[in-house]
């Protein structure tokens, strides 16, 4: 031991930051997945969030409206219910609502005093000549360029209460109403009381020309098929309809052969299917049998929304190809080609209630399209300029 020296402590405890900073990280492997191959394995991920970010517009990230200023208050509120007073505006120095006024100058009294007999012409302000700069030509526009730039909207009733005081959508429900009679769609029965008794209700549209122009007010009556319920009321519902690729190779091949293509719309088409099931729906508003309120309307075809109505439809069109010598493809359900002889040929794709059909021989074309209309109602035919959604 020697004397004068100064008494050292060691010093057990170490800084954590220290020490967490000294130790060697392991990185994690690249190009490796780590992912559970057990169930309840521990995973390693990184997670972050939800967050919140405060939104640097007038508007809150958390709340929807408006964030204002209340200069009376001198407070800041939100609020959904604004109106913008856009002539208004706020003097700080005074504290109060300032109003812009428009001021319209009026023609001095010597201009207006003419001689007896002449008409004052307008005047019009002389324009501002920018040197160097051309003067720009004025031109005026009619109101029919100016509608047809414009999107014009209908209103289309929501309910038969309101309908029913028009008289086009009046017509519209007489049509709808003849053509599901014309179509033996339903009987009146009594009631069972062990059956479920599906509603029914209005449906009005108004469909357009291509160039904009109405075409045709339209009230259809669908049923309530939300109310179904599967294995009771519906069995199969799923009905194929024709891919956009085979309609684009069918245009090809017509542009290549240089072949017509034609069109036909079935009207009601859904009115066509025959029901497995036994449905029964209420009379629809308006044309309730006087003296059978509490009657009931039993379906021997399909009505618009029943889960089973697409079906019905499609079961109902391939049954008609079928039997006049169609056949179907074995890739595309709703194609169907029909021969004749050794080169003659007729082929049809369906698309719900639109087809459109071409082919080498206008005999068999004819043909077809006289059995179609004369077999389901239909519109057109014509040639094709509009496919889907006409």
């Amino acid at each position: 031991m020697m004397r004068d020296l100064p008494n050292i402590k060691e010093i057990h405890d170490v800084c954590e930051g220290c020490q967490l900073g000294k130790q060697h990280r392991q990185a994690f492997p690249s190009g490796k997945a780590w992912r559970a191959k057990a169930l309840l394995e521990l995973v390693h991920t990184d997670v972050c969030g939800p967050m919140r970010t405060p939104s640097l517009d007038n508007n809150s990230s958390q709340s929807k409206g408006y964030r204002i200023y209340n200069p009376k208050t001198k407070k800041f509120m939100i609020s959904r219910d604004v109106e913008f007073d856009e002539p208004a505006s706020w003097n700080w120095e005074k504290e109060k609502v300032e109003r812009k006024s428009v001021n319209i100058t009026q023609p001095c009294k010597e201009e207006t005093e003419k001689t007896p007999g002449t008409i004052p012409q307008p005047t019009t302000p002389p324009a501002i000549q920018h040197e160097g700069l051309p003067e720009p030509e004025q031109r005026t526009r009619s109101l029919q360029d100016i509608y047809e730039t414009c999107n014009f909207i209908t209103i289309e009733p929501k309910s038969f209460e309101v309908a029913v005081k028009e008289e086009i959508w009046r017509k519209a429900m007489e049509e709808e109403i003849k053509t599901i009679e014309k179509n033996k769609t339903w009987e009146l029965v009594d009631r069972l009381k062990d059956k479920e008794i599906i509603g029914v209700k209005w449906v009005y549209k108004t469909k357009f020309n291509p160039d904009g122009l109405i075409q045709k007010h339209k009230a259809r009556l669908v049923a309530k098929g939300y109310s179904q319920q599967p294995g009771i009321d519906y069995n199969e519902t799923f009905a194929p309809v024709a891919r956009l690729d085979t309609i684009r190779a069918l245009v090809a091949l017509a542009a290549q052969k240089k072949w017509r293509i034609y069109q036909l719309d079935v009207k009601f088409a859904f009115l066509n299917g025959e029901l497995e099931e036994e449905i029964y729906v209420e009379q629809p508003q308006g044309y309730i049998e006087q003296g059978g309120e509490d009657k009931a309307l039993k379906q021997k075809k399909a009505l618009y929304r029943l889960k089973q109505a697409p079906r019905a439809w499609n079961s109902r069109i391939d049954t008609y190809f079928i039997n006049t010598g169609f056949r179907r493809s074995k890739s595309e359900p709703t194609l169907y080609t029909k021969t004749q002889g050794k080169s003659d040929i007729l082929i049809v794709p369906l698309y719900v209630d639109d087809l459109i059909y071409t082919g080498n021989n206008e005999e068999i074309i004819k043909e077809f399209k006289k059995d179609m209309m004369k077999t389901f109602e239909m519109s057109g035919p014509r040639v094709d300029a509009l496919f889907f959604g006409h």
